[in-house]
Formats: C-alpha cells, structure tokens, sequence
C-alpha cells in the first residue's frame, strides 16, 4: 500500500468486444447501538445559534489519515465550491472509511492487527462523531498494514472488507439502522509475485458483481483475482470449488489494486498499482469468470521513476473512467465506448498535490475530492458531466496524510 519502486508498464492489444468456506470467527466487540460511554467526540456540539437549517444545503466530509490515527471533518459547500476545516473530530486509525448512504453512520477500518472496523454517529450539523462499536474481523491477526479497504453493498446490507495484511477478505452483515453484525465469512487468499511486496497474498478491494452472485478480491500480493461465490441472504461469500477458486491471473508483478464494473455489466476495470496499468476486462456473470480485452497505462509518455497507480472510479452514467497516479502526481481521465467499454484516454492534469492516494467522485457526479497524501491536502476539482474532464478549482484544505475521504450529501 505505499509507494513502490519502479516498475515498467505494458500495453496489449484489444481482444475484441464480447458476443465458503466459512472461517472462524473471532468477534471483540459486536457492533452495538449508540452508548454514550463508549467514547467523547473530539468536536464539540456546535452553538446554539449555528441551526441545522444553516448547513441544509452544504455536504459532509470524512476524511481518513494514513498513520496519523485521526479522522477529519469538512464541510462542503458545492454551490460556492468551497470546503471548511472542521479538524479531528476522531482519534483512531482509519486506513479507510466508508459512510452509509442513507444513516449518519460511519465505518473506519484500522491499519493496526486484527482487522479492527469501529462505528461512529454522525452529527449532521458539526461533523463530530461518536463512536458507537467496535469489531475485531481477524481470526488469526497479521502483520502491520492492516485493512486496505471496506465498503458497502448496492443494498447497504453488508460490509465488504479487504485485509492487506492477513490476505483475506471477509463480510459483515449491516443492519437496517447502519449498525454491524457478527463476522459473517472471511476467505484466505493464497499465492505470491515476484515484486518484493508480493511475498505472500495481500487483499486490496473487494467488490460485488452487478449480479449479486459473485464477491471480486483484487489481490496485490497474489497478481490474482479471486472470484467466490457471494450469499445475499446469509452476506457470506465462500471458495468457489473444493479444488480451488476461480480467479483471474494478472501478469506477474502488477500488484492488483482496484476494480470496478460498468452499468453494461458485462465490462469490468482493474486497476493494477505496482505496473500503473488498467486492464479493460470481460466478465460472464453466469459462469462468474474474467477475460483480458485491452491494457493502457496511465503513465504519461517518457514516464520515469517510480511507478504507481491508486485510484479507480467510473461514472454514475458509465461513459468516463478516473483514475490516479502516484508516480506522476496526476490524474489521468478515460472516455468508455457505450457500446464496447473500451477505453480511451481524453485527458491527463496535476493532481493537486503530491500523492494522490485515492479520490471520491460526489453522488451527483459533479466534482471531485482528491486525497494527496504526500502534500497534506484534500484538493477540488470540477467534473464536466458531458465530456467528463477535469478543471482544478484551486480550492483545497490541509489534512495530514489524507488517505481517503467519504462524502455524506446535505440532507435537505
């Protein structure tokens, strides 16, 4: 999950459109309703005079901080393109963190052993959180590095967990008032790279299929992604077949990082971060396999130095693909043929900063929240929804190490 050395990049030509186990669990705290003893928010309650009605048109953000154990507010307000400081408003590690998108719940995943998520109440009007629990998801705790990423399903019903450290990937349940069940499953990747962080399996996403059959690992250690088997109903996912999973094998040393599916869904990306490619991959839902089309890389001509790709998202409408690179500071923007998914870069521009770690399009689709880790900054940028490029705003705000950030809409 940090920056890598240097490694080169590939590009192959297209391949043409298209015609659980369940582990033991070990559970610490089970995510509980509120209890005002389990901790103090940081921020303290906002003065009388500051209504709700004040901030009914201004968004939330969290911010997650890589190795700073704090998670930071900032309010947004999209009508002046402006965001506001609001500080740590919680000290605790916070790898990644994920918002409901319905409740004023938060989830922060820990970069500390034993896969630790903890629960926080929102406070719509200050930003300040209140934890509220707390889960343990390791069985068997790794070493450092912890969990890499969680996020929510289509339905909010289940936590999708990736732990680089353990390499596994397991599931919580998610109850309808945002508050985490019991471990449900976790399943153990296998296998290693010849890059020397590739020693062992190291999970770094996790995603579910359009179908809903089907939970997607991209691994980074293992040049691999696991498919398994997804349960809606029990939120379990499973080892495919008792002599192995299905998977798809990247070429050896990428280091898989990211993957997304497009609304066709028949088109899936994988961003790799170790070779700072995307691969623009077939999928068949009903046989839950992947199939290599097209590779581009996202590094600019005459690139050299270190090498690394970190974020990947697409388009509410399917029609633009964003990712970022480390290596380059920049932030490289793909068009998707509607009828193929094929990709084509329209546009490459500075990040911002220094080491875009990761980066979070807002629901309606309009801008764009970089967290550049290395300049200690959340920068702002506008998204045209019809060409999908990128225009910087000059609008940033300082936060240390920023790892990630989660984005709660106004609730008007």
């Amino acid at each position: 999950m940090n920056e890598p050395p240097h490694a080169s990049s590939r590009v192959t030509r297209d391949a043409g459109p298209p015609a659980s186990r369940r582990s033991s669990r070990r559970t610490v705290l089970a995510a509980v309703a509120a209890s005002t003893a389990t901790a103090v928010p940081l921020l303290s309650a906002p003065p009388a005079a500051a209504s709700p009605k004040r901030y009914h048109d201004q968004d939330l953000l969290h911010v997650g901080t890589w190795g700073q154990d704090q998670v930071h507010a900032v309010r947004f307000d999209p009508a002046r393109a402006t965001m506001t400081s609001l500080g740590a408003v919680a000290e605790v590690s916070s790898n990644w963190v994920a918002v409901h998108p319905t409740r004023p719940v938060l989830y922060a995943a820990g970069g500390e052993p034993g896969g630790f998520i903890r629960t926080f109440r929102i406070d719509d009007v200050s930003g300040a959180l209140r934890k509220t629990g707390e889960l343990e998801t390791e069985a068997v705790q790794g070493s450092s590095g912890g969990l890499s990423y969680i996020g929510l399903t289509a339905e909010a019903d289940t936590l999708l967990v990736a732990d680089f450290a353990t390499g596994s990937a397991a599931t919580v349940p998610i109850r309808s008032d945002g508050v985490l069940g019991a471990v449900a499953s976790s399943v153990q990747d296998t296998g290693s790279g010849p890059h020397p962080r590739q020693a062992g399996p190291h999970a770094h996403h996790v995603v579910v299929d359009p179908s809903g059959r089907f939970a997607l690992v991209a691994d980074f250690g293992a040049d691999r992604v696991f498919v398994r088997d997804y349960d809606r109903t029990t939120h379990q996912l499973s080892a495919r077949r008792p002599d192995g999973d299905g998977s798809y094998a990247t070429a050896p040393g990428s280091g898989p990082r990211r993957l997304a599916f497009h609304p066709n869904g028949w088109t899936a990306y994988l961003l790799n971060e170790l070779t700072a490619d995307i691969e623009v991959l077939r999928w068949d839902a009903r046989e839950g396999v992947l199939t290599p089309r097209r590779i581009l890389t996202t590094n600019a001509p005459g690139h050299t130095g270190t090498t690394s790709a970190a974020e990947l998202a697409i388009s509410g409408d399917g029609r633009h693909v964003y990712t970022s690179n480390r290596g380059d500071n920049a932030l490289v923007v793909f068009s998707a043929d509607p009828r193929t998914g094929l990709l084509t870069e329209v546009q490459r521009l500075p990040c911002g900063g220094v080491t875009p770690w990761s980066f979070s399009l807002h629901p309606g689709g309009r801008w764009l929240f970089v967290a550049n880790k290395g300049s200690g900054s959340v920068d702002l940028f506008r998204v045209d929804p019809r060409s999908g490029r990128l225009t910087g705003t000059g609008t940033s705000v300082a936060v240390p190490s920023p790892g990630c950030v989660s984005v709660r809409p106004a609730r008007h």
